[in-house]
């Protein structure tokens, strides 16, 4: 196993670069693929080969549940610095249980308890038609402006009046389209896998801000379009991001939310974003995404190798 364990906790680190970059040069629907799929695979990678020390550090503790051979020095000797090494994963991995367990806790309590805070009250069906969303629309009596997309089966925009009150006719068909977006693109379960990759390895955790902007990004050019019109969906981001002062948890995304919302307003007021999946090799984001494929390929093989390894020492150190 030897050091090739260590590499999937560490190679997150390459891609960082690509986090800062893709936003730049990607269409933000490939942007918020590409970082989730890293992100993804790298935090499986690191959990996986937090177990492998795990079962060598708990091979070593006494009244463990596994074959006394476990504990062999050949099994030891399988990983550099074991005695810290095994007992400093058992921590670390009950750290991202526990962090994992948390982060959905959170996700699904706010789920559960906003659809039960709209229990009976009616869609707006007619005003969602009549702006371009889809059935669903929840309007809240509140003078506080926010609006965001609620997931379930099926699923909700939620807009307060006084969110509606800021914009003209032209800006909430923007918003009702943009929250339509997030629905049918299924953000709210990109946000929630980066948000455990990044509770998994603390590296990881840039990319789940990078995924955030990208889907915002996303679901602005779905309104951009829907609409036909850049600059009102650009004013009403800007105006929904000025008079808010409601977000919803992390794993949610929200029209009037804060954020890079200067940055949000200037792609829009740009032209359209190539839709591309992969940037150009010769540019500086085409290398930072090879140098996260790269990475990625490398802790998948790096895992695959270290449990390969493991599973040979502890075949030839267990009796038959």
């Amino acid at each position: 196993m030897g050091v090739f364990v260590f590499l999937p906790l560490v190679l997150p680190l390459t891609a960082l670069p690509i986090a800062r970059l893709a936003e730049q040069h990607l269409h933000p629907r490939s942007a918020a693929w590409l970082l989730t799929s890293v992100a993804v695979v790298l935090a499986a990678c690191s959990t996986f080969c937090l177990g492998l020390l795990v079962v060598v550090g708990t091979a070593q503790l006494p009244g463990n549940p596994l074959p006394d051979s476990w504990s062999d020095p050949e099994v030891r000797e399988a990983v550099p610095y074991d005695e810290v090494a095994g007992k400093t994963a058992i921590v670390a991995l009950l750290l991202v249980v526990v962090a994992c367990a948390r982060t959905v806790r959170r996700h699904l309590r706010f789920r559960s308890r906003a659809h039960r805070a709209l229990v009976g009250l009616p869609d707006v069906p007619a005003y969602a038609s009549a702006y371009g969303a889809v059935p669903g629309l929840a309007i809240l009596d509140d003078e506080l402006p926010y609006g965001y997309a609620l997931p379930g089966s099926p699923g909700r925009i939620v807009v307060s009046t006084g969110l509606l009150s800021c914009l003209n006719q032209g800006e909430r068909a923007a918003l009702l389209a943009h929250e339509h977006a997030h629905l049918a693109g299924r953000h709210h379960r990109l946000l929630l896998a980066v948000r455990l990759a990044g509770c998994a390895n603390p590296f990881l955790r840039p990319l789940a801000a990078a995924v955030t902007y990208s889907t915002e990004r996303w679901a602005d050019e779905e309104a951009a379009y829907a609409t036909g019109d850049r600059r009102t969906t650009a004013r009403a981001v800007g105006k929904a991001a000025l008079f808010s002062h409601q977000a919803p948890p992390p794993g949610f995304a929200a029209f009037a939310s804060a954020g890079p919302v200067p940055r949000r307003v200037a792609a829009l007021l740009g032209p359209v974003p190539p839709r591309r999946s992969w940037p150009p090799a010769l540019t500086r984001a085409g290398m930072a995404a090879y140098v996260a494929a790269a990475g990625t390929a490398a802790s998948t093989v790096s895992a695959l190798n270290a449990a390969s390894a493991l599973f040979l020492v502890l075949e030839a150190a267990t009796p038959l």
